[in-house]
């Protein structure tokens, strides 16, 4: 799992990478300026792009082949390489439906603001997670609500 989200960081910084280097997102600006909600959507669309063509990569390895491995413990570690990669798409398509409806909120001028509270997000934790719909308090709250309910 930690793999996973490092992958994720990953994607992320090199869709930040593609971005004009002229202008970050700060503080001191009025929050969800229409600078700011372009430099999420572009980040957004480079993010997205990133995603897809590892995707394309992960389903380019899915469809290489059937496993045809004579040896049954050559077999047991292609089978498990195939269920890592079928994860890993699973996982590709559900961030590229939350990049989807961040690029939603953008357009409905939602974007930024805490699905629970109503509060700015912040543009710091914008910029380390565009996808977030929730104050880091709230997303806190969140969890641990989450875990009661896993422990019972």
């Amino acid at each position: 799992m930690a793999t996973a989200m490092h992958d994720d960081i990953d994607v992320l910084a090199k869709a930040k990478r593609a971005l004009p280097a002229d202008y970050t997102p700060s503080e001191d600006e009025e929050y969800m300026s229409a600078r700011q909600l372009n430099y999420f959507r572009v980040l957004l669309l480079e993010w997205k792009k990133s995603v897809v063509a590892a995707a394309e990569g992960t389903l380019q390895n899915l469809q290489d082949g059937p496993i045809r491995e004579p040896d049954l413990n050559d077999r047991a570690s292609s089978e498990t390489d195939w269920g890592i990669e079928l994860r890993t798409r699973d996982r590709q398509r559900k961030l590229i439906a939350k990049i989807d409806s961040a690029m939603r909120r953008i357009d409905e001028g939602e974007y930024g603001w805490c699905d629970v509270t109503g509060d700015p997000i912040g543009i710091n934790r914008l910029i380390a997670r565009p996808i977030a719909t929730m104050t880091v308090e709230a997303q806190q709250a969140h969890e641990r609500r989450e875990k009661i309910s896993r422990d019972d």
